[in-house]
């Protein structure tokens, strides 16, 4: 796989920490922080351990902090994934 996309962030949200009713992840979530969508610090951590079960990438904890929207999460893994290539 050579990048990880908007995507394959969603069906991983939903497959490792499901949707809260009241948010629509297929509206415009790029910039929205994990927090407002619902998701917090554990949940992250838990999407992040789906990616790298599903990518080559390893997301130390340290960094899954620094994670906190959607578009930081893609960009984050597809450095990973241009590092590895």
């Amino acid at each position: 796989m050579s990048e990880f996309t908007e995507h394959d962030l969603r069906r991983l949200i939903r497959i490792s920490v499901g949707v809260d009713d009241s948010v629509d992840l297929d509206s415009d979530i790029l910039d929205v922080p994990f927090t407002e969508l619902g998701y917090d610090s554990l949940a992250v951590l838990e999407v992040a351990g789906r990616i790298e079960k599903e990518f080559p990438v390893s997301i130390p904890d340290d960094d899954v902090a620094d994670l906190e929207t959607p578009r930081k999460t893609i960009d984050y893994v597809n450095s990973k994934l241009a590092s590895t290539a």
